[in-house]
């Protein structure tokens, strides 16, 4: 679940939509544009229940209906696959299982089920993606918010029904099959399956020839080469203020040849019974995260990666997770909120992506 990270695109910022909602709908028709002062072919449309942009400053614009047409039929097909607002998505089939028999999956799931596990494992359980009857508990999937706080014994009795070790996925050139150990397990991949469906985009793109782009689903990004200006893609770090519809910025970065993927709290919560309840559940308490840290900027060539570790990093909090980012190496820019205002830190590998003043 990402929230709160702004593009600097060739037009000037664009906010991010996020929130725990339901896909949109596909565009039905192309949004092009095109000028002499920014050439790109540009493409926007709707999905995951944000908004997509892509931009490339490589390819043919009399193309862009097929593009459009084409981007919008690969995001559609990642929402068959892996959404749990749809039942018939090929996740949603595996959750109503119920018989602990293997489950035929697609290879792309599966793909996206193994990177989860792998992280999952990495991170020591932070990204887990079995938590979704805890997410449904507290009111942040397709069930409505609760009328009052859990009870600790609501909870436990809901953490049973969760753990990574209860999933398997195995994959070989017959079929790729999920099981489960326990028939109530509930996966939910809204933290890894954005980010994948930049990287499918930009699969595509690259298929098609171009080799300049920028790929966008709700502030989760994929960058080459450079824009229509013959210059670097730039991406502004959004200030993490809530209810700032101005976009405000925190940082401006050049991340290169790269994912790059925002989590944050600060505008996917609630209130309820005195508490701010965040979207971000602690797989360890099954309780929402309770630090101060608000937003976490993770770089890496993979998005689908990028999504996931932002989301554990979120999970484990400003000195853990930065400790974390140290002894992996990667490239991570964390945003506390204090007393004063919001300071700032980010990893060692993070530090060439900085756009200095």
């Amino acid at each position: 679940m990402r929230c709160g990270a702004t593009t600097w695109l060739a037009l000037g910022l664009a906010m991010s939509l996020t929130g725990c909602t339901p896909p949109a709908t596909p565009s039905a028709t192309p949004v092009v544009k095109r000028s002499a002062e920014h050439p790109e072919l540009q493409l926007r449309g709707s999905t995951m229940g944000t908004y997509y942009s892509v931009k490339a400053a490589d390819l043919p614009v009399g193309d862009a209906t097929t593009f459009q047409r084409e981007i919008d039929a690969l995001l559609e097909q990642v929402n068959d696959q892996m959404s749990t607002y749809r039942p018939d998505s090929e996740l949603s089939r595996f959750n109503r299982a119920h018989d602990g028999k293997p489950v035929v999956i697609s290879d792309d799931t599966a793909s996206v089920l193994i990177e989860s596990l792998r992280l999952g494992r990495e991170t020591r359980g932070a990204l887990d993606v079995t938590v979704g009857p805890l997410v449904n508990l507290w009111g942040f999937g397709p069930d409505k918010r609760p009328l009052r706080i859990p009870s600790d014994e609501l909870i436990d009795q809901t953490r049973q029904k969760t753990g990574l070790g209860n999933l398997h996925v195995t994959t070989s050139v017959d079929a790729s099959v999920a099981q489960k150990d326990i028939p109530d397990l509930y996966v939910d991949l809204s933290a890894i399956a954005k980010g994948f469906g930049v990287d499918k985009v930009a699969h595509y793109l690259e298929a098609k020839g171009s080799r300049n782009y920028l790929v966008e689903i709700g502030g989760e990004l994929r960058l080459k080469g450079h824009n229509g200006r013959a210059q670097p893609w730039r991406v502004a770090i959004e200030k993490p203020v809530s209810g700032d519809v101005g976009g405000s910025v925190q940082e401006v970065i050049l991340p290169g040849d790269n994912g790059v993927a925002t989590s944050g709290d600060y505008r996917n919560y609630y209130e309820l019974d005195g508490e701010r309840l965040s979207h971000t559940i602690d797989p360890a308490t099954g309780h929402p995260i309770r630090h101060k840290l608000v937003s976490v900027t993770v770089i890496h060539p993979s998005c689908m990666t990028a999504d996931g570790l932002a989301t554990a990093l979120t999970v484990m909090g400003p000195e853990q997770g930065m400790a974390f980012a140290k002894e992996k190496g990667l490239a991570v820019f964390m945003v506390t909120k204090t007393d004063k205002g919001f300071d700032e830190a980010y990893s060692d590998a993070f530090r060439p992506y900085l756009v200095r003043k």
